[in-house]
This record gives structure tokens, C-alpha cells and sequence, in this order.
């Protein structure tokens, strides 16, 4: 199944939009040059000719995806991974976990946090006390990145008390993405609750980063 989609990518490489795309990535990753409009009808076109979400959901599909050099195949496996969303289980948590953590940047990572960790915690609210809670105070990254953007798309459904711990945990640190993160976070649930959010940028010593980031939308 996969060498399909492999067969259809190849097909389609192209070493000149390649280099202006690595370069955007900072050269952490090889591109093929496919870029997203085209990437998603090639998708689309692999979904219809393999039949493949007709199916149960695959992880070492993923994870063939997530081990191939090209950034784009790790693109594939987040479009797999979307269509399944719904379908997702507490059960398949380490597996997210383990592609936050290899070949982590925010392109993948944030998608992962913000769609597969968001979904799954929302049907399985234990898993934050279980693996989430560990990742927010850790030394990974990424995983802490998660840990603060998880919520992004919960709205009135967002724990904010949960939401400002995790913010209080990490808002000593210089590293621009978890400032990037946490300005993020707190810019959106302001689109929920402004007022919540302005008090806590008042309240909470807060790189100047994270509150120009957090106040974007709070008059």
C-alpha cells in the first residue's frame, strides 16, 4: 500500500520547489517539492485508488510514513492520521507520542497537539492526569509544546485552570517555542474568554513574547 503512495509522490518530485521549501524549514528535513494543494490531491487520489481508510486504522502505516526522509511523507501520515480522528483511542497515545518526539518541528508538532492529542483527551480526560501532566513538566520540548496547545481548539470546553498551570510551569523558559506557544494558547481561548485571559496576562509575569502574542485580540 504504501509504495503506491511512494509511486505518486515520486512522480510528482520536484527538486526546485524543494529548495525554497527546505529552506523555509531551516534545512532540518529533505523536501520532494510537492507542495500542500498538490500533496492533498495526491492524497486524495491515493485514498480512492487504495481503499485504505475503508479500512481499520493502520499505526505501522504511520509510522512507514513518519520513518521516510522526505518531509512530506510525514505530511501524509498527519493526512491519514486526520481522517481518523474519530476513531482515535486512548490506546493510540503512545504512538502520538513517539511522533511528537521523532523528527519533532512545530509543523508537525502542533497539528499533532492541536488535532490527535486535542481529540483524544477530549473523549479520554484521564489521559491528561495519566501522560499529559508528565509531558508539561518534563524536559522534552515538544512535548511540553503540547502539553500547552493541546486545548487549542476546546473553546468554552477549555480547562483553564489546567491551561494557566501548565503556562505558570513554562513561562520561565527562553526557548522561543514554548514562549511562541504559550502566546498562542492564550490568544486563542481569548477568543472565547477575553476577560479570563487579559486578567491572566495582568496577574502572570509573562515573556513579553507570550503577552504580545496572548493580547491580539483583548482590547
Amino acid at each position: 500500500m504504501i509504495q503506491l503512495l511512494i509511486d505518486l509522490f515520486e512522480q510528482n518530485r520536484d527538486e526546485e520547489k524543494a529548495v525554497p521549501m527546505e529552506n523555509y524549514m531551516k534545512n532540518h528535513f529533505r523536501f520532494l517539492g510537492i507542495k500542500s494543494p498538490e500533496r492533498k490531491a495526491l492524497m486524495k487520489q491515493f485514498f480512492q485508488e487504495s481503499g485504505v481508510l475503508k479500512q481499520e486504522f493502520q499505526p505501522d502505516f504511520v509510522t512507514a510514513l513518519w520513518d521516510k526522509e522526505e518531509r512530506e511523507y510525514q505530511y501524509a501520515a498527519m493526512d491519514y492520521l486526520e481522517r481518523f480522528l474519530k476513531k482515535l483511542d486512548r490506546q493510540y497515545l503512545p504512538l502520538i507520542e513517539q511522533l511528537i518526539q521523532t523528527r519533532p518541528w512545530w509543523d508537525t508538532v502542533d497539528l499533532l497537539a492541536s488535532k490527535a492529542v486535542g481529540a483524544i483527551a477530549a473523549k479520554n480526560p484521564e489521559v491528561i492526569a495519566e501522560s499529559i501532566e508528565g509531558w508539561a513538566y518534563g524536559d522534552h520540548l515538544w512535548l511540553r509544546r503540547t502539553a500547552i496547545l493541546f486545548q487549542l481548539k476546546y473553546k468554552e470546553k477549555t480547562d483553564e485552570d489546567l491551561l494557566y498551570r501548565y503556562i505558570r510551569q513554562n513561562k520561565e523558559d527562553k526557548e522561543f517555542f514554548i514562549q511562541k506557544a504559550i502566546g498562542w494558547a492564550l490568544r486563542e481561548y481569548s477568543k472565547t474568554n477575553p476577560d479570563s485571559v487579559k486578567s491572566f496576562i495582568e496577574s502572570t509575569s509573562l515573556p513579553s513574547l507570550s503577552v504580545r502574542e496572548g493580547s491580539k485580540y483583548i482590547s
